[in-house]
């Protein structure tokens, strides 16, 4: 007499972590910023993530239908969550809806979904979404607030979204108020000296206390080991370098290198965005040159390229030198020299 027992294709280990957790973690980690970039800035912060996460869901659902694969798995990884609340992050705060959803539009449905999904798309989707925008609508991408206690009280930037989508109005344009990188940037063009152009402590005001909390989210992110140390650290040492060189000699010209680690997207590209596992390197040894490449771009374009911030097109320029940098910095195989 014979007995069948139930068996299950390999892996036969059942992992301790999933795709879904890692997601939810790292949506953890995002938690900090996410609430100084509220508190400072006002309510306009969430009403992007709301509708980025609404749009991007959305698209993701629809892609799904039409490629003819289950709905709820792809769904509940948690991964156009993600993406939505880093483009989300990335733009100014209470950005109108159809500059979102533009945005969404090309991070899920163009550089994930056409590519095959998660796990396939050898760019940054989040990034992609950004770039978009800001090619083809720069006057939106550059209308960033002053923090909301040098602001009137009158409309929060909440409100600004919500009438801008629903075309009601609060009586209230916007206020808005150049970053670092935009006021050096302009000083370099008429000749003046960067020194004392950022109105913060570090940084452009308000913006640094947000960038010291996405580091916060990211030293949270390592400790659970969500990510490794090689690629923040990469990126921001070799930031630290090349800025350092440049502010030795020429100070009046090019920012010092405390500003460049805590101005613009710097923290939240090393942490959250440079760390991404699909397009990033694998090999420990790639991922250190792979975010020593994106600290040395960032540097590069902010200082002599045609954007104030450079983490989107840096990140990009590195996911395509990802695969041969792999490639390269291979371990041997035991046994072998």
């Amino acid at each position: 007499m014979s007995r069948r027992f139930e068996t299950a294709s390999s892996p036969h280990i059942k992992p301790k972590t999933s795709v879904t957790k890692v997601m939810a973690q790292v949506l953890l980690g995002l938690i900090p910023g996410i609430a100084v970039y509220s508190w400072l800035f006002g309510w306009g912060v969430i009403s992007n993530i709301v509708i980025a996460c609404a749009t991007g869901l959305a698209f993701e659902v629809a892609m799904l239908q039409i490629r003819r694969k289950p709905i709820q798995p792809f769904v509940k990884d948690l991964s156009a969550v993600v993406t939505a609340v880093l483009l989300a992050v990335a733009i100014p705060p209470g950005s109108p809806w159809w500059l979102i959803t533009v945005g969404m539009l090309f991070a899920i449905v163009v550089a994930k979904q056409l590519y095959g999904g998660l796990g396939y798309n050898p760019f940054n989707p989040a990034m992609i979404g950004y770039v978009v925008l800001l090619l083809c609508f720069p006057v939106e991408m550059t209308q960033w607030q002053a923090p909301l206690s040098t602001a009137p009280e009158a409309c929060t930037s909440f409100a600004q979204a919500w009438s801008q989508a629903f075309g009601a109005s609060c009586g209230v344009d916007g206020y808005t108020s150049a970053t670092i990188l935009d006021s050096a940037r302009t000083a370099v063009s008429q000749g003046l000296s960067v020194a004392g152009s950022n109105s913060g402590l570090i940084a452009a005001a308000g913006y640094e206390w947000v960038a010291l909390a996405w580091a916060v989210g990211g030293l949270f992110l390592l400790w659970r080991g969500i990510i490794s140390w090689h690629i923040p650290f990469g990126l921001l040492a070799a930031l630290a370098l090349v800025s350092s060189l440049g502010w030795v000699i020429a100070p009046e010209r090019l920012l010092d290198p405390a500003a460049q680690l805590i101005g613009g997207a710097t923290l939240l590209g090393a942490f959250f965005i440079a760390t991404d596992p699909v397009s990033a390197c694998t090999t420990t040894r790639g991922r250190l040159i792979y975010g020593a490449l994106i600290g040395v771009l960032i540097y590069v374009i902010r200082s002599w390229g045609g954007y104030p911030d450079a983490v989107a097109f840096a990140v990009l320029l590195a996911n395509l030198a990802a695969p041969t940098i792999d490639y390269y910095s291979k371990p041997k195989v035991f046994g072998y020299q």
